[in-house]
């Protein structure tokens, strides 16, 4: 298999909106499990009821799973591979502080590897006493264990990150790593927040990003608000006013035929029946892709 179909379907597969678009738009599909209420058992029913191929799926969900890792794997691969996260403030972890973090990043590969999932996602640091020194040494150490795996590591700058909270400077981070097990994060939130558009896309290989998340948010977000709207308050697509068609153009337009989903953290949709929520979400993102299709 090249890389370039592993990429498309190693971490989900899509559904077509009808077969004369399908083969343009970036086919596999998939939902951050944030987004649904109920156990884990109930939140993968409802994805693939839906029509998602795919999930995201946390730590949180391995630990309130019935039969853990174990038992998860055989519901996650009736969806398809999937991703894991999340590793936290792990580069440039301070101090004393890396030791333990290098432990937790091995407990998180060998479940992720355990659940059958293809990739780890990483956000950049949030840690205001990270050392930025030992970024590139701990991103280097990472990605050789994730191969040992078989897996991937997805690097991710959030828009409160302490370092790397850009998609250029996560990019510049993670360019001389492996690509075959180091690639980065498009998340149309921390985007928008920042003021960055789809054009800086122009600058990465389409095989490197490895998943394309989208929200939509009701208006601007103050800095002080980036943390905050972030985890309570995102949007399905088209609720609100993001300009998510444009990223997924520029997407087209590289090249990139790899995952693109929800993750959307809502208190409100959290607490609704799943199966609905899910059904809801699968086609505001179908309605994205179609809209976007050249």
């Amino acid at each position: 298999m090249n890389r370039r179909r592993a990429l498309a379907t190693g971490l989900g597969l899509g559904l077509a909106v009808g077969r004369a678009s399908a083969a343009l738009l970036p086919r596999p599909r998939f939902v951050n499990t944030v987004l649904l209420g109920g156990s884990p058992e109930e939140k993968l029913r409802a994805a693939r009821a839906a029509g998602f191929d795919q999930v995201e799926l946390w730590s949180t969900d391995v630990e309130r799973a019935e039969d853990g890792a174990t038992g998860l794997r055989a519901r996650v691969a009736a969806l398809g591979p999937t991703d894991y996260q999340v590793l936290l403030d792990f580069d440039g972890a301070p101090g004393d502080a890396r030791a333990a973090k290098r432990n937790e990043a091995l407990t998180l590969l060998d479940t992720a590897a355990a659940l059958g999932a293809g990739t780890l996602l990483v956000p950049a640091s949030t840690d205001p006493d990270c050392d930025p020194a030992r970024i590139t040494e701990d991103l280097v150490w990472l990605v050789d264990e994730a191969r040992r795996r078989g897996l991937r590591i997805a690097y991710e700058g959030m828009a409160w990150s302490t370092v790397n909270p850009s998609l250029v400077q996560v990019w510049a981070t993670i360019r001389e790593l492996d690509p075959r097990h180091a690639g980065l994060v498009v998340d149309r939130y921390h985007l928008f927040v920042r003021g960055e558009t789809p054009a800086i896309l122009g600058d990465v290989p389409p095989e490197r990003i490895f998943r394309v998340q989208v929200c939509d948010v009701a208006g601007p977000v103050q800095p002080s608000d980036y943390r905050a709207v972030a985890r309570h308050a995102r949007l399905l697509p088209g609720e609100g006013r993001l300009p998510l068609a444009s990223l997924v153009g520029k997407l087209g337009a590289i090249g990139y035929r790899g995952p693109v989903g929800l993750e959307v953290f809502n208190d409100r949709l959290e607490h609704e029946p799943p199966e609905a929520v899910a059904k809801q979400a699968f086609g505001a993102l179908q309605s994205l892709l179609a809209r976007a299709a050249p």
